[in-house]
């Protein structure tokens, strides 16, 4: 296990850009358990400073590794239960990198149903094989002619038999089907179709009705596009290789007769070369097709996967408003807007329910019942959900505060768009209903939009990650990743941030490091029965918490106020004596120190290293009590949405707008203008220089100003531009990497995939906008 734990530590580490010893630290670090944040925080000695983004990709890689190497063991034993493992072949396995490498080497030996070869050797035909392969200059037809017998009456029978056990061996070649599939990978296109009968039906597929476009470059999310298309039976999607190649041996087809020294001028030869098209056609193409089906949607899925991580990590981590009353709103029409007040701590105060619209339109009942829960509660901010309602309910906000005396310190309450992505998920979830048991459902979703603009990263976290929708196709990849890439988004986000453990809830705490949801709800029962928590050593008390998940989890639990003053900051129990020694060589108080670091400037990190602290450590240490348990999370900051912009019948191209980026894929970001449709900003429209992903320049949460440059609104598209350069607003965005194989006719005169000519200006940005927009 050492030896293999070495070697597995040796291949991740070029990949990782580390040295072998720090990943093998890294490996045993996991391995006794310890989670990414903590190693990443605390063990930065031992790994010799790998960050966590090093060490998701490290476990990561290491799974992988591990699963190849099970499969590899597997496969050994298989093949020496057959009798067919030599040195050689054995030394072979060992040698792979990748599971499909692996697989190519098996297949000669993986037990499988009757072939026809194998029906073929049974009639006797095996030699008949080995007789065209070793001379070619007798005609395969005289030669069979010698095998002949009750089971096999005739030439063709006997030709026909050998055909299929040649065809067998050339197809288990793993040297040739991996240097086929690598051509396969330059060179193949993917080719998508409309079935015969769904064009009507399938009309947001159109842009891919007959397109062609470079396999190896697909986007991920035309990619997972077409795959949906072909999943609901609209398209048909296929690989095609060297389909313009007219010559009479196709280029994959000589690859074959090399791989075989298979000529052109002896009946033997002739008679292969017939058999290696043959094999090709029935046997290679299609299983090599479906590989690269198969490695596209994995590629697609990776990428879709991690834009969906990015964006939810940028939203976990998006500003606080703060412990601030804060009242929230679940807008409705029919069905009227659903109210609810939090204090400071999230604690629900007061809910109602107010019906300013239609059929009953109490808009001024709906103002006096908010403007009572603002006065009584001494609300500060309110939070608006984005819903269907929104804009209409912030117009009532705004003209109710507009008439509303300021408060003794002149403000007003500050009204906010909140995203209400997954509030209903969490309303009807067990953890709701385990916290509002009493609560209306619908009332349940406004406090929860209330807490989210508080706290984005609290609120968030009590909801299953997937269903809060910043991502693209999430609900066509493969589940069981998309979870486990979601989870350490969420594990990373909380633990940067820190949690206090006086106030945070059980959804909150199972996040952080060392503990499970078991765990986190004995800390919140242990505290409902015994008060706050004094102080983290107290932990040690709550039910089934041992020391080594005290280690784990203590340094990212805060508590303010407590007995030690270092519970409230980032150092870890175990450091305190390094901290305190810092202290005293300050000659301050702990607490006066940490209300003014002044005097830690002059202090020199390497005087405090150790046997068990090092450099890193200290440096932490110091920064933690320059500022102690900072947030990382940028300042809190607010969308104006425009006056009398209300839908998307009110855009006008031109118009230059104030907006909140809600989802940011590699081709563009999305952003909600207040009219209950995002706009697309495309990727080229989003700086006045190049930019390869749209993630270089904003992340979900920003605020940003953008320029209306098209709308479509019978397909509810909305074209967006964060460029100075107007006169460049108006060019069409290219398809970038599509392609026609040459000699296609179809190749002249293509229109985009919006309908129009794709030398019309702007449009719905073209193609790339109408794929795009796809993924809403």
């Amino acid at each position: 296990m050492a030896t293999d734990t070495k070697r597995l530590s040796t291949l991740i580490a070029t990949e990782i850009n580390a040295r072998a010893d720090q990943a093998l630290a890294a490996i045993t670090l996991l391995d006794e358990g310890a989670s990414v944040p903590f190693i990443a925080r605390y063990r930065k000695e031992v790994t010799g400073g790998l960050d966590d983004t090093q060490l998701r990709l490290l476990a990561e890689r290491l799974s992988y590794l591990r699963e190849m190497d099970a499969r590899r063991s597997t496969i050994v034993e298989s093949i020496r239960s057959q009798g067919k493992l030599t040195e050689e072949l054995e030394a072979r396995l060992a040698a792979v990198s990748t599971k499909a490498e692996l697989e190519d080497i098996y297949l000669p030996y993986k037990p499988k149903r009757r072939t026809r070869a194998e029906i073929a050797r049974e009639r006797g035909l095996g030699p008949l094989a080995e007789a065209i392969w070793a001379n070619r200059a007798a005609r395969p037809a005289d030669l069979a002619a010698s095998y002949l017998t009750a089971d096999v009456p005739d030439v063709k029978t006997a030709l026909d038999g050998a055909r299929d056990i040649i065809a067998e061996q050339i197809a288990e070649n793993a040297d040739l089907v991996g240097k086929l599939r690598s051509y396969m990978r330059e060179r193949a296109f993917l080719r998508a179709a409309v079935v015969a009968g769904k064009e009507e039906a399938g009309a947001k597929f159109s842009d891919y009705f007959d397109h062609v476009e470079r396999w190896a470059t697909a986007p991920s999310h035309r990619a997972l596009a077409m795959l949906r298309g072909r999943n609901e039976e609209v398209l048909s999607v296929g690989i095609e290789v060297d389909a313009d190649d007219t010559s009479a041996v196709k280029p994959v087809e000589r690859m074959i007769a090399d791989a075989f020294s298979i000529g052109r001028q002896q009946d033997g030869d002739k008679w292969l070369m017939e058999v290696a098209g043959w094999t090709w056609r029935v046997k290679l193409s299609l299983s090599l097709s479906l590989d690269l089906m198969r490695e596209l949607r994995e590629r697609a899925e990776d990428e879709a996967i991690r834009v969906f991580a990015r964006n939810l990590k940028d939203l976990l981590l998006a500003a606080p408003a703060g412990a601030r009353a804060t009242l929230g709103l679940d807008p409705g029409i029919r069905t009227g807007v659903k109210v609810a007040v939090v204090d400071g701590t999230g604690k629900l105060l007061d809910t109602s329910t107010v019906y300013p619209f239609q059929p009953r339109n109490d808009v001024r009942g709906a103002q006096a019942e908010l403007a009572t829960l603002i006065v009584k509660h001494k609300v500060e901010l309110i939070a608006i959900g984005n819903g269907t309602g929104s804009r209409e309910t912030e117009k009532l906000v705004a003209d109710l505060l507009a008439a509303l005396p300021a408060q003794p310190d002149g403000k007003k309450p500050l009204k906010v768009i909140v995203s209400e992505a997954g509030a209903s998920v969490y309303s009807a979830s067990a953890a709701a209903a385990a916290e509002f048991p009493n609560l209306d459902v619908s009332l349940r979703g406004a406090v929860s939009i209330a807490r989210r603009l508080q706290d984005p990263l609290a609120e968030l976290v009590k909801i299953e990650p997937k269903a809060i929708g910043v991502g693209q196709y999430q609900h066509d990849v493969d589940q069981h990743n998309l979870g486990r890439s979601l989870d350490a988004v969420v594990e990373d986000a909380v633990n940067a941030v820190g949690v206090d453990l006086n106030t945070a809830s059980a959804a909150l705490l199972a996040h952080v490091s060392g503990l499970s949801s078991s765990l986190a709800e004995a800390i919140v029962l242990h505290r409902d029965a015994n008060g706050p928590f004094a102080s983290r050593r107290e932990l040690l008390k709550v039910s089934r918490l041992g020391p080594r998940a005290f280690e784990q989890c203590a340094g990212f639990l805060r508590i303010r106020d407590g007995t030690e003053p270092l519970d409230a900051s980032a150092v870890h129990p175990e450091a305190y004596g390094v901290a305190r020694k810092i202290v005293t060589a300050c000659g301050r108080d702990l607490r006066a120190l940490m209300s003014d670091p002044t005097a830690l400037r002059s202090i020199d990190p390497r005087s405090f290293v150790d046997d068990k602290f090092g450099l890193p450590t200290v440096r932490d240490i110091i920064a933690e009590l320059e500022k102690p348990g900072r947030d990382p999370r940028p300042e809190f900051r607010t969308a104006t949405f425009a006056d009398g912009v209300d839908d998307i019948n009110d855009l006008k191209v031109g118009m230059m707008l104030e907006g909140t980026v809600t989802n940011v894929a590699a081709f563009g970001a999305f952003v909600d203008i207040g009219v209950h449709q995002d706009g697309l900003v495309h990727v080229s429209q989003l700086a006045d220089r190049f930019i390869k992903d749209a993630h270089e320049v904003v992340k979900a949460g920003d605020v940003v100003k953008v320029r209306v440059v098209d709308v479509d609104v019978k397909r509810k598209r909305i074209a967006l531009s964060m460029r100075k350069d107007a006169a460049d607003d108006v060019r069409p965005a290219g398809r970038g990497d599509i392609r026609k194989p040459a000699g296609n006719p179809r190749n002249n005169d293509r229109k985009s995939a919006g309908g129009r000519d794709s030398g019309t200006s702007m449009g719905a940005f073209g193609a790339a906008l109408a794929d795009a927009f796809k993924r809403k």
